[in-house]
């Protein structure tokens, strides 16, 4: 059997297109038709070094293909990838999907010249077609371009090794249209402020149309070598690189917090020195360049002591991180209690409300009910406790509640709560015979089941705040691990403690209500908070990734309901029967892998109408200028923060009151991972959101308030501080 090459099969069928295109011409007058050169007529301009600008006029009922324009380089030129306007989309009867461009279009094309080159020569080839009778397309036609190159470029002598790569990367990498290019004081500014004794923010800005490499910049202190600066760089822009590959890059302006680890000995000013690298959008790149800045650094007196006691986060003058083991423990055992009333727990409570209803007056069902969900809670306390721990030891931005920042995270526990209500309504029930594999999750009666149950609780548990849990979970950053751990430890017995007094109090064992018929139903009406929870998991995913994301969740919700409604259905059948909720089990995965490769959006939604995104910079702004501000960190998935909001910041009375007061409404969202927030709660030695902090009108440290509002606390704090 003869094999047919690829690429001449491809070949013959342009061919038959083409030639199906102009066949009905042949009978048709072309005497009308215009020469090639006369439709499409192409002029270059070489005047910009490394840039080669064309242009086509196209005659009225003519057009070009986009996908059929190539450029071919001469001798000692090098082509980056042309720059093409996106032309009218529409489908070809030949050739498909196409793009086509009437009228006129201009485009831009990269190159950089070897040394000793002075002539820019390329080959352009480009096709298009008649449009109106006699409809013909032309054959591809070819048109060498020999300019002299521009003196900038023909006299440039040929960099060599990492200057090389650079020059590759102003052609390869260009990314839209440059003008002449600024001196590089012009094109990088840098600046720099010291925010805290230990903590700098870097600011680099560009003119539009430059952009920075993340990982070409080094920082440095000279003439401190005990010191070392730590960057927290924010999400910059994914670009894809044909020399440096997958590489983040930042357009416009940049702010970097930078933590300063070591002794400062004393040192009230601190030089930094940074080298980096940025490139001219579709221009050049510059050399590396490298900036020495004198910064000032601030004492660290006793007010600003005083600003981290108040900082914490927490609900009592007493609460910060140096207050004793003891009280601690006592804040998170009540911060455990609270949280079993705050709106992200109750729907997973409302399992566990059921199984002790089933339990009847059993003692021994009781207690065994009881324990096992207290060990259910307690493991994934001590397990969050060694995460969070940890990774702040390692020097991670992680806070309570932080996992819900990834977005896998989210869509995962959405589908828990989908298929755990899915159980309640009667859609599946889960058998004895899943016993040993524990698939059976909150939905089942037994151990296993109880045991997932006080998981979930844990997990759902972590959007909300409840009081006296920041002031706990502050000393638990600070403290030792071993304290840090009880802490987190005694959180989990609050949470558990009034399962275990049902459990083990038999009185109150006593007073629950008798089971009976009426518990099937109450089963079915507590599934309707398990969907009300995924339609909220859902809504935070929508915020961290868009509706393409949402698009995602929803298949393998469906997917999932598919795998649960087969194993039900295949119940007493064939083995094999299995195997297809296996198979759909697995295509769940699918979609949400392809969820975890989603970029965030470009655009995040603008602050509303009297409210300031926050920037470590726009703060220091309004501090200069003697503005109260009132900053609120807060993220979507943080439940607390949509109650505070609710009840206290998106109200009439708040806004009044900041007119009246003259305060700035300031908000920073820590949704997705943001190391500038991450860098402010950290100076607060708060655990994770919310954190609100009143800066007052005449300077000195801010005042954290309570992680719950009310209006009567904000409204004194802001008073306060206009005065």
């Amino acid at each position: 059997m003869r094999l047919i090459n690829p690429g001449r099969l491809v070949a013959r069928l342009l061919l038959a297109a083409l030639s199906l295109s102009a066949g009905p011409a042949l009978a048709q007058d072309t005497s009308s038709l215009l020469p090639v050169t006369e439709a499409y007529k192409l002029s270059a301009d070489a005047s910009q070094p490394g840039v080669l600008k064309l242009h086509w006029d196209i005659a009225p009922d003519y057009y070009l293909y986009r996908g059929r324009m190539k450029f071919t380089a001469g001798e000692g030129i090098t082509l980056g990838t042309a720059q093409l306007p996106d032309g009218d989309k529409h489908h070809d009867e030949y050739l498909g999907d196409v793009e086509t461009y009437h009228h006129g279009i201009d485009a831009r094309l990269p190159y950089t010249a070897a040394a000793g080159a002075t002539r820019l020569q390329v080959a352009v080839q480009f096709q298009g077609c008649h449009e109106v009778d006699p409809k013909i397309c032309y054959p591809p036609h070819t048109e060498k371009l020999d300019l002299p190159l521009p003196a900038a470029a023909a006299g440039a002598t040929s960099p060599t090794g990492f200057g090389a790569t650079l020059g590759k990367l102003g052609a390869a990498g260009a990314l839209g249209a440059p003008g002449t290019p600024l001196p590089p004081e012009q094109a990088f500014r840098l600046d720099a402020v010291a925010t805290a004794p230990d903590r700098l923010l870097l600011r680099w800005s560009m003119p539009h149309g430059y952009y920075l490499y993340r990982d070409k910049t080094e920082l440095s202190t000279p003439g401190a070598g005990g010191l070392k600066l730590q960057p927290a760089w924010p999400a910059g822009t994914h670009h894809q690189d044909d020399y440096q590959g997958e590489t983040v890059i930042y357009y416009d302006e940049v702010e970097v917090p930078v933590g300063i680890a070591g002794d400062l000995g004393g040192r009230h000013q601190l030089s930094v020195q940074a080298r980096f690298q940025g490139c001219q959008d579709g221009g050049i790149c510059y050399p590396v360049m490298t900036r020495t800045l004198q910064v000032s650094l601030p004492a660290a007196g006793a007010g600003q002591a005083s600003a981290s006691t108040e900082a914490t986060g927490g609900d009592t003058a007493s609460a910060a991180p140096h207050d004793g083991l003891l009280l601690a423990l006592l804040l998170a055992l009540g911060g455990g209690l609270v949280l079993n009333l705050m709106p992200c727990v109750l729907p997973v409570l409302s399992i566990k409300a059921v199984s002790l209803l089933e339990s009847g007056e059993s003692p021994a069902r009781a207690r065994r009910h009881a324990l096992t969900y207290t060990a259910g809670v307690m493991s994934s306390f001590a397990v969050l406790g060694v995460a969070i721990v940890g990774l702040r030891a390692a020097g991670h931005a992680l806070g309570w509640g932080a996992q819900l920042q990834q977005p896998l995270v989210v869509a995962l526990l959405a589908c828990v709560m989908f298929a755990v209500g899915l159980s309640m309504s009667g859609v599946v029930q889960f058998g004895a015979s899943l016993g040993n594999t524990g698939a059976g999750l909150a939905s089942r009666s037994g151990p296993a089941g109880d045991f997932f149950t006080g998981v979930l609780a844990v997990v759902v548990a972590s959007p909300c705040t409840a009081p006296f849990m920041g002031s706990a979970l502050a000393y638990a950053f600070a403290a030792p691990i071993a304290a840090a751990l009880a802490v987190f430890l005694m959180l989990g017995v609050g949470l558990a403690l009034p399962f275990l007094l049902v459990g083990f109090v038999p009185s109150l064992a006593r007073r629950l209500p008798r089971p009976g018929r009426w518990m099937e139903t109450l089963k079915q009406v507590l599934a309707f908070p398990m969907y009300l929870t995924a339609v909220w998991l859902a809504w935070v995913l929508a915020h961290q990734r868009g509706a393409d994301a949402i698009g995602l969740l929803l298949v393998a919700m469906v997917l999932l309901a598919m795998a649960l409604w087969w194993f039900e259905r295949s119940r007493g059948g064939r083995p094999a029967s299995r195997l297809w909720v296996l198979a759909l089990l697995a295509l769940t995965v699918v979609p949400l892998y392809y969820l975890t490769r989603m970029p965030p959006p470009s655009v995040r939604p603008v602050a509303a109408e009297g409210v300031v995104a926050y920037s470590p910079a726009k703060l220091a702004e309004l501090r200069a200028a003697g503005t109260p501000v009132f900053v609120d960190m807060t993220a979507d998935w943080c439940v607390t923060c949509k109650a505070n909001e609710h009840t206290v910041l998106d109200t009439d009375r708040f806004r009044t009151l900041l007119q009246r007061t003259g305060a700035v409404y300031m908000k920073g969202d820590w949704t997705d991972v943001n190391p500038t927030i991450a860098a402010f709660l950290q100076q607060y030695h708060s655990p994770g959101v919310p954190l609100y902090v009143v800066f007052p009108k005449g300077g000195g440290e801010g005042k954290a308030l309570p992680t719950v509002l009310t209006a009567g606390i904000v409204e004194q704090a802001l008073t306060e501080a206009s005065h």
